[in-house]
């Protein structure tokens, strides 16, 4: 690793699209604000007590999302090579899906983990000590991930919906939601359908409906704001959708409403 990179480091990135890849992998954690990536093809949003993994040589898009903050772990595969111990580890902290969720725990260990190195941005061993500890408590909370699941699990809806309501105004893929409860794509779309009765797609779609809906009904904002605070790309898009779900333009479903 070159001796004027951190392990880990607290960082904003700007708002302009950049994309790059490194000989090393890396670990990517939300603390305030939002930022955007696009790894592996699929993009996702990643804010407070959110994240994702780039692999070692894997090309990868990210812009900030107005004021954000991330926290970054540079995982340097070389360095490894003679701790196999730590080499497996890091193999298994990688080998899951790209964007994760953290539980309360790991969220409070981040928290104290960054604020210690924010009051002291110069300090190198630090840094690694912090990188070296989030690598592992990583790895162990990312366990669950690929642990197979008893037979009639049941997902926790609970925490899938506060994860769609705070991400209703943005693009949401199932790699997020799968993430939320610790699960790889393909199981998650599984289970969601067998105990949902429709697709992820089809449930965050009924979600934003159901919010412009409430938007219409009860503010006064005009079609191109909804259709923006419900995530719909453009207002022509939202029309269209809207229209086909119920059978009746978002215009006209207001002046319907008593």
């Amino acid at each position: 690793m070159s001796s004027t990179r951190k392990q880990s480091q607290i960082i904003a990135l700007p708002n302009q699209t950049s994309h790059h890849a490194h000989d090393y992998g890396q670990v990517v954690i939300g603390l305030q604000g939002q930022s955007e990536f696009e790894v592996g093809g699929r993009g996702g949003l990643v804010g407070p007590g959110q994240g994702c993994l780039v692999s070692c040589l894997e090309e990868h898009a990210f812009s900030g999302v107005g004021q954000n903050e991330i926290l970054v772990i540079n995982v340097p595969v070389d360095d490894f090579y003679n701790q196999p111990h730590v080499e497996d580890k890091v193999a298994q902290l990688f080998s899951g899906e790209a964007y994760f969720q953290l539980d309360n725990q790991a969220q409070l260990l981040i928290k104290a983990l960054s604020t210690e190195m924010a009051a002291n941005p110069g300090d190198f061993l630090l840094s690694a000590a912090c990188a070296d500890t989030l690598v592992c408590v990583l790895q162990n909370h990312f366990k669950e991930r690929v642990t197979p699941r008893r037979h009639g699990h049941r997902l926790n809806m609970d925490v899938i919906d506060r994860y769609i309501h705070a991400h209703i105004s943005r693009k949401i893929g199932v790699a997020q939601l799968a993430g939320t409860v610790f699960l790889a794509e393909s199981q998650f779309h599984q289970l969601f359908k067998e105990q949902v009765g429709m697709t992820p797609h089809q449930y965050v779609l009924e979600k934003r409906f159901t919010l412009a809906r409430q938007l219409i009904h009860e503010s006064q904002l005009s079609m191109a704001q909804i259709a923006d605070s419900c995530g719909f790309a453009s207002q022509s898009g939202f029309t269209s959708a809207f229209s086909r779900y119920f059978g009746v333009s978002p215009s006209r479903y207001r002046t319907q409403q008593p």
